[in-house]
């Protein structure tokens, strides 16, 4: 306030600048759906490591597939994971009841199953393993789970189908791999929000005496992310020889170059073996990842930062509901989104030699009109130039014609 001087001298008024600053939200906040052998039902429990998801639900159980996919999660770089431990409506929750898709997809009035979500602040992606271990989630669980994700700005990972990898070379997926993907009905607008990785993962079970089983990705792959994210950045796609799986001994398909790429061009994400690399994630298209598609959200680390600077600008700018709407507000929501923007730019999050070229903000009277002023709405628009992953590496090679007779002089 101003200051009121009462005796001569020098006196000092601190005057805030008015400024406002936009902070990053979490990237790889995992949500796990599915059953558990105890603890609270149809409520999001926040967790940071696999001891705390023991203390709270309960110790490894085969019965339990959920356990697994938290597990290799962990294994593989997770930090935090929300965990919705959903009871079967049959009842028999305890070592032979089985989710049925309505129990998974709960009701929004009662915010039940994938609804009890509502109830957590903030997810950015969602696992839901498999109800049984060689068992497949249905793909109308999916449908609806690809649907909420696209309304809170969060990634699902999807699990490839069991009968994918059930019969004997050609497995079901590679004899007509378009009309396998098509029998999940993933499409639309949620379908950038979704991504599927095939095949599955053959890990030792401390429960059968390191017997190997067959175990769902979707865990191991959300590790993945988060490691990613935190190394890298959510810009970074989560594949290549640094995505490594961990704690795995191998995939239940070993697929060659020709099948991988067949499978990547229509939006299948693929995890390979390499003799000198182990088994890494090699793909990184969402659901629109497809080549028909010609999608702009066609790679999972566009869709992620997108989502990342929405929910990050979206949070950031609540200060402004209410607030005059007018040339100065907009000044200063110019200046805000700026800065968060150019912040990314100094980390390598866009393309562009020049933040002209990476990002740009507008907030004026072109994009609020009065006509938008008199409804009390305020328009900011925001573009950036994503970085995309280099999928195809071509090598020009020329051979130069030696000179005959030597150096000319």
């Amino acid at each position: 306030m101003p200051v009121a001087p009462k005796d001569a001298g020098g006196y000092v008024d601190e005057v805030p600048d008015g400024g406002r600053t936009i902070l990053g939200v979490a990237t790889s906040i995992t949500a796990f759906l599915g059953r558990a052998c105890r603890g609270p039902t149809h409520q999001p429990v926040l967790i940071d490591g696999f001891g705390e998801f023991e203390r709270i639900f309960g110790r490894l159980d085969a019965d339990y597939p959920l356990g697994y996919a938290l597990r290799d999660f962990f294994l593989n770089g997770g930090d935090q994971a929300i965990i919705v431990r959903i009871p079967p409506s049959g009842g028999g929750d305890a070592n032979g009841g089985r989710l049925t898709s309505a129990d998974t997809l709960g009701r929004e009035e009662d915010k039940t199953g994938i609804f009890a979500l509502l109830k957590t602040d903030l997810f950015n992606l969602l696992c839901i393993p498999a109800d049984t271990r060689a068992g497949t989630t249905d793909p109308i669980v999916y449908r609806n789970a690809a649907a909420f994700c696209e309304k809170h700005r969060a990634m699902l990972i999807i699990d490839s189908p069991a009968d994918w990898s059930s019969a004997n070379p050609p497995t079901a997926l590679l004899a007509d791999p378009a009309k396998a993907l098509g029998e999940l009905g993933i499409n639309g607008l949620s379908a950038p929000n979704a991504a599927i990785y095939f095949p599955r993962l053959l890990e030792a079970d401390p429960l059968s005496e390191g017997q190997i089983d067959t175990f769902v990705p979707c865990g191991a792959i959300a590790g993945i992310m988060a490691r990613t994210d935190a190394q890298r950045g959510v810009w970074k796609a989560p594949a290549g020889l640094d995505a490594s799986i961990a704690g795995i001994h191998g995939l239940e398909v070993n697929l060659d170059d020709e099948e991988s790429g067949t499978l990547n061009r229509l939006g299948i994400n693929c995890l390979r073996s390499f003799p000198t690399s182990g088994c890494v994630v090699w793909g990184a298209r969402t659901m629109r990842g497809g080549d028909h598609f010609a999608d702009e959200y066609k790679y999972v680390a566009v869709r992620r930062l997108s989502l990342f600077i929405e929910e990050s600008v979206s949070r950031g700018l609540q200060w402004v509901v209410l607030e005059p709407n007018d040339d100065a507000l907009r000044a200063q929501i110019r200046a805000a989104v700026g800065a968060f923007l150019h912040d990314l730019f100094r980390q390598g999050a866009f393309q562009g030699a020049t933040s002209r070229e990476a990002y740009f903000v507008k907030c004026d009277r072109e994009t609020t009109a009065q006509n938008d002023v008199d409804l009390g709405i305020l328009n900011v628009v925001i573009g950036f130039a994503p970085l995309k992953p280099s999928e195809f590496v071509i090598l020009t090679l020329q051979q130069m014609a030696g000179q005959a007779g030597g150096q000319s002089e």
